[in-house]
């Protein structure tokens, strides 16, 4: 496959570049499912997601001029019509509406998700679900994403309560791990636990206050970790209706931050499950 061609931009008010322009100030996030992907390693996560073939899409790029050569082989794995377009860094600059050191960004669509019941029925038969309630740091979104991938998580599920995974901030921290992980953002937590607790899930919620220590746990073939927000963590009425694990630590310290948790928790599961290597 050969690189699309370029199209250099000279003026900042382009129409066929009108998605990029202050994208501090109006992210895509929320328009149709599209999003703003930046940096070379979110940019190699897109096109892998594209060529796979699912629900995520490359709808074009646009590069520092001086960037292009060394993207050269990242730029040949998109198709043909993603098209290319390449700035000087002022120019670039002032269509982001700030410096844009690392002179790579890219507009994607993610096609609307299938309703909850249908995306958990499609599960396989040994599964392990990360499950955010509330989660409302896009920072925390994205570390989320970066352990469920890391430590082999089938799916990540968020209730309609947490942020948008897409948000540009999300997909960094991430290392763009939202574009290649099935996920949904849909429906009530009780809602998405009852779905997943009728499809024959195990679901265990993550609290400093929790029965079981974490370490002492072994899952089934289908696993849920539920994670709830920092500070005041997840509601009564979940703890109270599953089981509820925790992670052993130091007195005196309230609890540990949402990533750091749910790493050390999806370790122990999948490394119990016999899920990595």
């Amino acid at each position: 496959m050969s690189a699309p061609p370029l199209i250099e931009i000279t003026d900042t008010v382009d129409p066929r570049i009108a998605e990029f322009a202050s994208i501090k100030e109006r992210d895509l996030t929320g328009r149709q499912g599209r999003f703003i992907a930046e940096g070379t390693v979110v940019l190699t996560m897109l096109a892998r997601a594209h060529l796979a073939g699912g629900d995520v899409r490359a709808e074009k790029i646009l590069l520092l001029k001086n960037r292009v050569e060394g993207l050269s082989a990242l730029l040949e794995t998109f198709p043909a019509d993603v098209p290319v377009y390449v700035a000087e860094g002022a120019v670039l600059d002032a269509i982001a509406g700030f410096h844009l050191h690392r002179g790579v960004l890219a507009v994607g669509k993610r096609v609307e998700p299938p309703a909850l019941a249908v995306q958990v029925a499609a599960l396989p038969a040994h599964s392990l679900v990360l499950v955010g309630c509330g989660i409302s740091n896009h920072d925390n979104i994205g570390s989320l994403f970066r352990n469920a991938a890391g430590f082999t998580a089938d799916a990540v599920l968020l209730d309609e309560t947490c942020c948008d995974p897409l948000y540009r901030k999300a997909l960094r921290v991430s290392v763009g791990s939202v574009l290649t992980i099935p996920y949904s953002r849909q429906g009530s937590a009780e809602a998405l636990l009852g779905t997943l607790a009728e499809a024959g899930f195990e679901i265990w919620a993550l609290s400093p206050s929790g029965t079981v220590e974490i370490g002492e746990i072994t899952p089934g073939e289908r696993v849920a970790l539920v994670m709830g927000t920092e500070g005041d963590g997840l509601p009564a009425s979940i703890l109270d209706r599953f089981r509820s694990a925790r992670i052993a630590q130091a007195a005196g310290l309230d609890s540990l931050n949402v990533g750091t948790a749910s790493g050390i928790a999806l370790y122990h599961l999948a490394r119990t499950m016999g899920r990595l290597g």
